[in-house]
């Protein structure tokens, strides 16, 4: 079905993105994927082609675009360039909104300009060991001392962890206060008291770092405070949707560009003296999967002008996330089916998209977390 989502502006910058893509991107990240991590230059030079920062002010460094579309462009070649593990999608969608929208004019000096160029490589931690879709169970602490804050506890499975320069951590800074006792604190590379173990071994999304945190007696000044103490997780319900439908944007496209790769490997892959694609079972398949990806990118690109208008809702987030994420592992699944033996070797895309795919129901809030939103949405 003919999008209407972007205009000519959108398309020139996916231009720049995809060549970005085939030049800095597709050459090294067999590499990355055995490093475990991106090189910090790769972050630099996505910086200067303007993928990093999009709603930073101008004075900072950054586009001064207020347009999801942008980001839903990056995020969409990034996939179809099968570069999963990149972290700028939780740069440009997950962190933009806390640096941008609940920063001080001197924390914006200090940040935003590294922040849109590469230098500044940003994680939030939320998940711990022992606390993972239940965030009001987070036990990691934040406990005031004249102008500053004692942090201690520790945080697992972070995006960029190994990477980050600063770490937006939500921690509970008053333990009596239930859901109006957490904060959000930014914790700086180097701060005394912070360290990262583990670059944790995954079953796909290989190239993107992901560690433990650890935080004992790490002392961060007041001014590090991001938005209002006590309303930390009133930040994160307001900011999730867009984490979301970030979440959503990447398997629609991861799905639609496996599906393409799949019916391209069906029009040349022969069986039983004629081509795969021409068994109507093939094609059937085919046809069920190509009205899924379509359908669900229809939702999705509602959801990008809703968030646009400021009028996406939680439960249209929710229900963009579970239903996409699930619908990319349908089809991950079946592609790879229809690959035979093929679609199990590591050297074919659908092998590692498959995999890659598998954390989508899970990261940003499980399917069950989500259906459970649009359940109480509903009134029940």
């Amino acid at each position: 079905m003919k999008r209407n989502l972007f205009d000519a502006d959108h398309d020139l910058f996916r231009e720049t993105v995809a060549e970005f893509l085939k030049r800095e991107v597709v050459p090294f990240h067999a590499q990355w994927e055995k490093d475990g991590i991106v090189p910090r230059e790769v972050w630099l030079r996505a910086g200067e082609v303007g993928l990093l920062g999009h709603g930073v002010p101008e004075e900072y460094g950054g586009t001064g675009l207020h347009d999801y579309r942008y980001n839903t462009v990056v995020n969409e070649e990034i996939c179809r360039a099968h570069g999963s593990g990149l972290g700028i999608t939780l740069q440009n969608d997950v962190m933009a909104p806390y640096m941008v929208g609940l920063t001080t004019d001197e924390q914006k000096r200090r940040w935003l300009p590294g922040f849109a160029s590469g230098e500044l490589i940003t994680a939030i931690a939320m998940t711990e060991p022992g606390t993972g879709s239940d965030l009001q169970a987070i036990r990691t602490s934040a406990v005031r001392e004249g102008d500053e804050f004692v942090v201690n506890g520790a945080k697992t499975f972070i995006t960029n962890g190994v990477n980050a320069d600063l770490v937006i951590v939500v921690a509970r800074t008053d333990p009596e206060a239930g859901a109006q006792g957490f904060s959000l604190i930014a914790v700086e590379r180097g701060t005394p008291g912070f360290e990262r173990g583990r670059n944790l071994d995954k079953i796909g999304m290989k190239a993107q770092d992901t560690a433990e945190l650890f935080f004992e007696d790490v002392r961060v000044p007041t001014a590090n405070l991001i938005g209002t103490e006590g309303q930390g997780f009133i930040h994160l319900m307001q900011n999730l949707p867009q984490e979301r439908l970030s979440i959503a944007t990447c398997a629609v496209a991861s799905a639609d560009g496996i599906l393409r790769h799949t019916i391209e490997y069906c029009r040349d892959r022969t069986a039983f003296g004629r081509p795969i694609g021409r068994f109507q079972n093939t094609r059937f398949v085919l046809a069920e999967l190509a009205t899924e990806v379509d359908l669900g990118r229809t939702y999705v690109d509602r959801g990008v002008a809703l968030l646009n208008e400021g009028e996406l809702t939680v439960e249209d987030a929710a229900m963009a996330k579970w239903w996409t994420t699930e619908m990319c592992n349908r089809v991950m699944d079946r592609c790879l089916q229809l690959h035979g033996g093929y679609g199990y070797m590591m050297e074919y895309p659908v092998a590692r998209a498959w995999q890659d795919s598998r954390v989508q129901t899970i990261y940003g809030g499980t399917t069950e977390i989500m259906k459970e939103i649009v359940g109480r949405g509903l009134g029940l």
